[in-house]
């Protein structure tokens, strides 16, 4: 059996506003929904890997507020091991104000207190020894790098999800990687390059290791012994795209660690993520594997 998928980052409260269209300038705005749920990359990777028939363990950091308890207990109710969840005495915890339009798309404000200490000695890292994989963001990029370090000196699939970030230490959890998956825009901000095959390389010449670029409505592109390969993304209603990132990087680490082929591993994750955009509300709307088994072989008929 796989050891525990062990996922390191962010984990905070999204507060999920629904409206006709996405807001400009200033002035009242009014919502048609709200919901509350749990967020961050890491956190929904790792709720992602549990739902998917996995487990996951999270190493993250919350304030010593209420909505840190909260945050610790609905990962706890995922059965996800949270022992690796340090509370930070006077800080608060991270919060996403997330608006999303009748299109599915979404805004994004999210508040991480500075005084979530950055230290990662504290973390217990000969349980990666042990572990199936690592998974991490760039939220807390020290915790990503002595991770990601200990899961490749093991000889573990070391996985990051790479999204924006102005931290320079970003490059360094990438060299750390054995997979970095980007997004758009920080495949671009990384390459400096619009076209999506040279940016690829440019970042596989800089980082080493396997690069690919998640793209939403047109699939994933990836790098395969220096071939471009692309995957188109399964059409369907999209509802909200909040967190359908989070779960493609949850389901490929668990594929990875699995044994899967990376074209089958993107195929898991590409289905994994489809699904989530047909639901409004996050974390709510991750799927189960019995989700992904039927969407599949209702796409194959």
């Amino acid at each position: 059996m796989t050891g525990p998928i062990i996922c390191v980052g962010a984990a905070v409260l999204d507060q999920i506003y629904g409206v006709a269209t996405l807001p400009s300038g200033a002035g009242k705005h009014f919502a048609g929904s709200y919901r509350e749920t749990g967020g961050g990359p890491a956190a929904n990777g790792a709720v992602a890997i549990a739902r998917l028939g996995g487990r996951a363990a999270l190493w993250a950091r919350v304030g010593s507020d209420e909505v840190g308890v909260r945050i610790v207990g609905d990962l706890a109710r995922e059965d996800i091991d949270v022992s690796g969840i340090r509370r930070i005495e006077g800080a608060v915890s991270g919060v996403s104000a997330i608006i999303v339009d009748d299109d599915g798309e979404r805004m994004i404000v999210n508040h991480a207190d500075p005084r979530l200490d950055r230290d990662p000695s504290w973390l217990p890292l000969g349980n990666v020894d042990s572990a199936g994989a690592v998974l991490a963001d760039l939220r807390w990029p020290e915790g990503a790098i002595a991770a990601l370090t200990r899961a490749r000196a093991s000889s573990l699939p070391a996985i990051l999800d790479a999204d924006t970030t102005p931290d320079v230490a970003s490059v360094e959890a990438m060299m750390a990687a054995t997979h970095v998956l980007f997004s758009q825009p920080a495949l671009r901000t990384l390459s400096g390059d619009e076209d999506i095959a040279a940016a690829l390389a440019i970042a596989a010449n800089r980082i080493g290791g396997w690069v690919g670029v998640t793209c939403g409505a047109d699939g994933v592109y990836w790098l395969e012994s220096g071939s471009l390969r692309h995957l188109p993304a399964f059409p369907v209603r999209t509802v909200d795209t909040t967190g359908a990132g989070d779960v493609f990087h949850g389901a490929f680490a668990l594929a990875i660690a699995r044994g899967e082929a990376t074209d089958k591993a993107l195929r898991f994750a590409s289905a994994a993520a489809a699904i989530k955009c047909t639901r409004f509300g996050g974390r709510d709307g991750i799927p189960v594997a019995a989700d992904i088994e039927h969407f599949l072989k209702d796409a194959a008929a």
